[in-house]
């Protein structure tokens, strides 16, 4: 290990750590600066997000989208790969089980759920698939194309909701509901027969542990596969990825479906596990957050989940806090870039002086 490095465990956990009560101190200083009582509203948020088995059912409902899309950027950033376009990936999913859901009758829900992941993966995947081709073959660059293809998925969303899919008598742009027998199995149904009881009205559902599992496999295919390996290898070193046989156009082309396909695959929970129809801002915003779970999460797999609950913990307890308090929902926008700052753009300024408290301890 090098003089100037701090331990991996230090780097994974005391970085962000330290990263995020920065983050926090400043966001009191916000809510200090605005009248109200940063004690008071910490308290707020934590009872709201995690008090009751309501708030956990919400928590939990976010943090699934986010481990969707965190993972989705983690391992698109494994290759060096920053894919901006979650959110338009997203919202392609999301068509994709609109479409799987009320063109196709199936008898029951499990039946459903594996072809509307696979019909979201799909979708998401083959919207990825535009931007990462112009990257491997004529050179665009990732981030100004997946960038500009979350635009252009929300206007074609627009026009679908507004024209195409809307039932006839309806003004809202939406589709019809999907068919009751559809409704995913909510953590209360999943607990209920192994005597826990959890709250009947809580958003979370069956795709919580789909999500998990896909994390799971996310870290066995970066770290036990040869795939992964080239993948890991790309991102380290193009050059050297060249020279031992790696093709570029392979590992991009395949990064960016796996990841499209992951964003994709978000639109599931929130489009059949929430309101059991496509609506206009079903993605909620998610795709960008995934962004920063996946900074946070140092695009681990693993690290992504505790990341995903914190931010899950954000959305819920910023919900209560703006019914409880004067303090507007923008606030909780506020937190979030705080965090994302501190974790990512400013992530030198705890890194640096750490590493100067392991040299100096090492060196007595």
């Amino acid at each position: 290990m090098s003089a100037r490095r701090i331990p991996q465990w230090a780097d994974v956990t005391l970085v962000p750590l330290i990263s995020l009560l920065i983050a926090f101190a400043l966001s009191a200083l916000v809510i200090l600066a605005i009248g109200e009582d940063p004690v008071r509203a910490t308290r707020l948020m934590v009872n709201g997000a995690l008090g009751s088995t309501y708030g956990w059912g919400y928590t939990l409902y976010y943090a699934t989208n986010f481990l969707f899309t965190g993972l989705a950027v983690s391992i698109a950033f494994q290759a060096r790969l920053f894919n901006i376009g979650g959110e338009g990936q997203a919202m392609l999913g999301g068509l994709g089980v609109a479409l799987a859901c009320l063109f196709i009758p199936w008898p029951n829900w499990w039946t459903a759920i594996i072809a509307a992941m696979a019909s979201a993966a799909l979708f998401g995947a083959l919207w990825a698939m535009i931007p990462a081709w112009l990257q491997a073959k004529r050179g665009s660059h990732i981030v100004i194309t997946t960038i500009m293809f979350n635009f252009i998925a929300f206007s074609l969303m627009n026009y679908l909701l507004s024209h195409v899919l809307r039932p006839p008598a309806s003004m809202d742009p939406a589709t019809a509901r999907f068919p009751a027998q559809l409704r995913l199995p909510r953590l209360h149904d999943i607990l209920e027969p192994l005597g826990i009881e959890f709250s009947r009205s809580g958003p979370a559902n069956v795709m919580l542990f789909i999500a998990l599992a896909a994390c799971v496999l996310a870290w066995v295919m970066l770290w036990r596969t040869r795939l992964g390996f080239e993948i890991r290898a790309f991102g380290q070193s193009e050059p050297a990825a060249h020279y031992a046989g790696i093709s570029s156009v392979k590992i991009i082309m395949l990064v960016m479906l796996i990841s499209g396909g992951l964003a994709g695959m978000m639109a599931v929970n929130s489009v059949m596990g929430g309101p059991q129809r496509l609506v206009m801002n079903a993605v909620e915003g998610a795709g960008f957050i995934g962004i920063a779970v996946a900074l946070m999460g140092r695009s681990h797999p693993f690290g992504i989940i505790p990341a995903a609950l914190l931010f899950g913990f954000l959305f819920q307890g910023g919900s209560e806090l703006a019914i409880e308090t004067s303090i507007p929902r923008e606030m909780i926008v506020i937190i979030q870039a705080l965090v994302i700052m501190f974790t990512g753009a400013l992530d030198n300024m705890v890194r640096r002086p750490l590493e100067a408290v392991f040299v100096m301890l090492r060196g007595r």
